[in-house]
């Protein structure tokens, strides 16, 4: 079983601005973008998809529509994708939020909610539904899944059996891809390549 993860590529958002939730506009056209990965995915040897899954945000459902063109492959969306939901800090500068605020939530990092949105936990659990499910089904994949970070880290956190707080660490480029395999005789995930 092959799954790749690819991040959306880079948006029309100004550095340090919270925007997990939010439906933002891309930095550049996603058919120029989806032309880019498709050329590097090949470079890397990655097995073609046989479905494109993705959040419905704009800065990735626009790609995966465009990546499923190029492949002549299924694809659709699903809320379950979507990043971590920040509440009232969504669209607001990261050193603009009260720093007591800030605070709270690094003293109780999985399960404090001070923007009001979801918790680490809440988001954690949404991601990790989705995928116990997915994972079920066989015949789709090879799968491309055009997501966000948040939501990487914590599918390879679940495969690879490790805590989301160390997965968090793991840098992922816009447009970054990690492609993971599951071995069908063991049942066991591995890492192909991370930010690739």
């Amino acid at each position: 079983m092959d799954i790749v993860l690819i991040r959306h590529p880079a948006v029309s958002v100004d550095e340090g601005i919270c925007y997990g939730h939010s439906d933002v506009a891309l930095a550049d056209a996603p058919e120029t973008s989806a032309a880019a990965l498709a050329v590097r995915l090949a470079t890397l040897q990655v097995p073609a998809p046989r479905v494109l899954l993705s959040s419905p945000l704009t800065r990735c459902a626009s790609v995966a529509a465009a990546l499923a063109a190029n492949f002549g492959c299924a694809f659709s969306t699903d809320d379950s994708l979507k990043e971590m939901h920040f509440g009232t800090w969504e669209l607001q500068r990261w050193d603009g939020i009260d720093r007591a605020l800030l605070d709270a939530w690094a003293e109780d990092f999985t399960g404090a909610r001070s923007h009001g949105g979801e918790s680490v936990e809440q988001f954690v659990t949404r991601v990790r539904a989705w995928f116990d499910v997915f994972q079920q089904t066989r015949e789709l994949t090879p799968a491309y899944i055009v997501t966000h970070a948040g939501v990487m880290r914590v599918i390879a956190a679940t495969v690879l059996g490790l805590p989301v707080e160390r997965c968090l660490k793991w840098s992922i480029d816009m447009s970054g891809c990690v492609w993971l395999r599951r071995d069908d005789t063991s049942q066991e995930w591995s890492i192909v390549r991370w930010n690739a």
